[in-house]
């Protein structure tokens, strides 16, 4: 009816006669999608889920979308890592023969720590380790296991270090090899570097150590900070958790040599900590009455001990490897001794304090004003184990000048002969 009513009008009516086909034209038409659309292929155009469910025989919309060939696996999809999602985690096993701690240098097992200041939460990640966090360290063997004493090392785990270092290190370097990896570490030669700080020899700078051993022979190590107070002890740290061989020393610079057997392919696994764990609670290093002293010979004491000069300035992040010594000295003719800690952080010379009693030994008295006061004690004795480092230039002239001993090696007076003696510049 529509239609012969609009052929009975005038020609001239024809183009709108166009117009209403094409509307009803694309009315009923169903809805298709070219491959070529532009809307696909530039702007990434998909059609939304209610033209897809009313034309469900609409091509697939997604364009990278391709059919899985017969007998090809498919790649799964990428999801990012989740804390919630554990069953993804798989736990690291490290058969590393050694306790992992934050700091391997300013932590012991002598000193039990009375408290901790947060939960046992492990700082390698939940369900990421295949040990057990205690909140101070994570044991290499059971820490419910009651054959080990506490504060005791098991002695399985020192032999397992020894025969693993042994076993690296293979045959000792000559005076010529030597000679050639301390030059190849110098900073004009190479500015491959790792600084050891205030924290001392932590965990996660293992892995950093290994990552420099795998392009080169040695790595130049540099100590600054509290650690340097006894430079024994870091020497000692570092040999016997990286199983390599310390070959030179000039005050605070070390030069870490990785051994002949050396394998970059069966390195150790080390797991990383994500983040530093707090520190535990320790017993107070200041007494309210110093032993053998009532309290007012103790009150006198800490203000005699402020107002006398200080033998140092201690600066931050410095070297203090020659502090014990110039200690001792002091105490050979003065009872107390000052050590000005201006400037410094209040956990820093707390530490270095701790270190003083230890190896000087002394007892202290007041860490006020960021002043260190020790006292010698009543029946104090000077110690016989020469813990006294060279000075600077008898190291810097040993270094410069190679010298050889009669037997065809180099000079003892910086360089490590075995795994348990070796001399790190502290004795004299």
């Amino acid at each position: 009816m529509l239609l012969t009513k609009l052929s009975r009008q005038k020609p001239s009516s024809l183009p709108s006669l166009i117009l209403w086909r094409h509307l009803f034209s694309t009315s009923t038409a169903p809805v298709s999608f070219s491959p070529s659309s532009r809307l696909r292929t530039q702007y990434n155009f998909r059609p939304p889920p209610s033209l897809l469910s009313r034309h469900p025989k609409s091509p697939d919309p997604d364009p990278d979308h391709k059919p899985n060939r017969p007998g090809k696996k498919t790649k799964p999809q990428y999801r990012p890592p989740s804390s919630l999602d554990k069953e993804s985690i798989k736990a690291v096993k490290s058969d590393l023969p050694f306790d992992f701690r934050f700091s391997y240098t300013e932590s012991t097992q002598s000193v039990r720590p009375i408290g901790l200041r947060e939960p046992k939460y492990s700082p390698f990640g939940p369900g990421r380790l295949n040990r057990e966090w205690t909140g101070v360290c994570a044991p290499a063997v059971d820490p419910k296991a009651r054959s080990v004493e506490e504060g005791v090392e098991d002695p399985k785990l020192e032999e397992k270090r020894r025969k693993m270092r042994e076993r690296i290190q293979g045959e000792p370097l000559s005076a010529a090899e030597r000679k050639i990896l301390v030059e190849s570490c110098q900073r004009k030669r190479t500015n491959r570097q790792i600084n050891l700080g205030r924290d001392g020899l932590t965990h996660n700078m293992l892995n950093d150590i290994f990552n420099h051993l795998r392009r080169a022979e040695a790595v130049r190590i540099r100590c600054m900070g509290v650690a340097t107070v006894d430079m024994k002890n870091v020497c000692h740290q570092l040999e016997d958790k990286t199983f390599g061989q310390i070959i030179h020393r000039h005050s605070g610079q070390l030069i870490l040599y990785r051994g002949r057997n050396y394998n970059h392919k069966k390195r150790p696994v080390i797991p990383l900590m994500l983040w530093k764990p707090h520190e535990p609670v320790y017993p107070r290093l200041i007494k309210t009455t110093i032993d053998g002293l009532n309290i007012e010979e103790t009150k006198e004491m800490r203000k005699r001990g402020l107002s006398i000069p200080p033998i140092t300035k201690l600066a931050k992040n410095g070297y203090y490897a020659s502090l014990v010594p110039m200690v001792r000295d002091a105490f050979l003719t003065e009872e107390l001794v000052r050590i000005d800690c201006q400037g410094l952080e209040r956990s820093d010379y707390k530490k270095i304090g701790a270190k003083l009693r230890d190896l000087v030994p002394c007892i202290l008295v007041t860490f006020e004003k960021e002043q260190i006061v020790v006292w010698r004690g009543k029946d104090y004795k000077p110690p016989e184990d020469g813990y006294y480092p060279l000075d600077d230039w008898e190291l810097c002239a040993s270094s410069n000048k190679d010298k050889v001993s009669s037997s065809g090696g180099v000079d003892q007076s910086y360089v490590s002969t075995s795994n348990e003696e070796f001399y790190s510049g502290d004795d004299d």
